[in-house]
């Protein structure tokens, strides 16, 4: 079965976004260290998963600066964006999942393949989280604390317990801190 990764950008208060999706806080002055980590994890990765509303800003974005670093991975990596509105992907290499998320999700890990990676966005997030899909979570935590904003873990209605794999400081204030769900 493949593996469903979450990578995402988090304040220490576990925002992902201001309270109007705003992301000017984002630590930039990304260092080797931490470029190492992603390309790591995100090296066995041969799908993205995303929610429509990041598609729209995430694919376009990666294909028309293609000098970032990493842009060439995610640019070639097939997608699947999650959308209950678009009938047809405007995006190459990419295609749309329509269906019950749970049933979609479950499907995609059942196929044969390399691990896959899931960036956001926060409805779509919290609703893999809720549903327990995520089998890693990659929570890459800036130094910088909104008081107020979108959630990691909004609207989840039980407990979910995590175990820490590992976690790790770099040199540009990021911490990750690398879990796996507790399954029952």
């Amino acid at each position: 079965m493949r593996t469903l990764k979450l990578q995402v950008q988090a304040t220490v208060d576990g925002f992902m976004a201001g309270p109007t999706g705003e992301m000017d806080w984002l630590t930039v002055n990304w260092t080797d260290d931490i470029g190492q980590y992603v390309a790591a994890i995100t090296e066995p990765v041969d799908t993205i998963l995303l929610g429509r509303n990041l598609a729209q800003g995430f694919i376009p974005h990666w294909a028309t600066n293609p000098e970032l670093p990493g842009a060439d991975k995610i640019n070639s990596t097939h997608k699947v964006v999650f959308t209950k509105t678009l009938d047809t992907s405007p995006w190459e290499r990419t295609r749309l999942a329509t269906g019950d998320l749970a049933a979609e999700i479950n499907a995609l890990k059942n196929e044969p393949g390399g691990d896959m990676i899931v960036y956001g966005g926060g409805t779509f997030v919290a609703s893999l989280i809720k549903a327990g899909l995520i089998d890693e979570l990659h929570l890459f935590i800036n130094p910088v604390a909104l008081g107020t904003g979108m959630a990691i873990f909004n609207g989840l209605d039980t407990k979910q317990n995590l175990t820490l794999v590992r976690s790790m400081a770099f040199e540009c204030g990021i911490i990750v801190l690398c879990y796996e769900p507790k399954r029952a």
